[in-house]
């Protein structure tokens, strides 16, 4: 199992704000779901931090997932499920998570 580093904390703050962008959310909408003490990022990190100790990258990145459902059953006002043309936009379920858990279920088999 990997283990808790600043290089590691660094590269996930960058796919939190990255993916916090993507999904039309903000630190407070992650906060809410994470039930974190704040919406600053090191409150956000100590919650990610205390599952990945509960169970490593596998565990971080199921519940990550989980959050990312959770708010695909409640889609973002930000994101305007409408486009331009007044079809209502699909919303993909998993995102890019599905893909990082993937990723670490190989690298853990390997």
């Amino acid at each position: 199992m990997s283990q808790w580093n600043r290089a590691m904390e660094e590269e996930l703050v960058v796919l939190l704000k990255d993916w916090l962008k993507h999904q039309g959310r903000t630190q407070a909408d992650l906060r809410r779901c994470l039930r974190a003490s704040s919406t600053r990022m090191p409150a956000l990190l100590e919650v990610l931090e205390r599952e990945h100790r509960q169970g490593g990258l596998p565990k971080l990145a199921a519940r990550l997932c989980a959050v990312e459902a959770d708010w695909s059953r409640s889609p973002s006002p930000a994101l305007g499920n409408e486009s331009a043309s007044g079809e209502v936009a699909e919303v993909d379920p998993f995102g890019q998570l599905d893909l990082l858990l993937q990723e670490i279920r190989d690298d853990s088999v390997s």
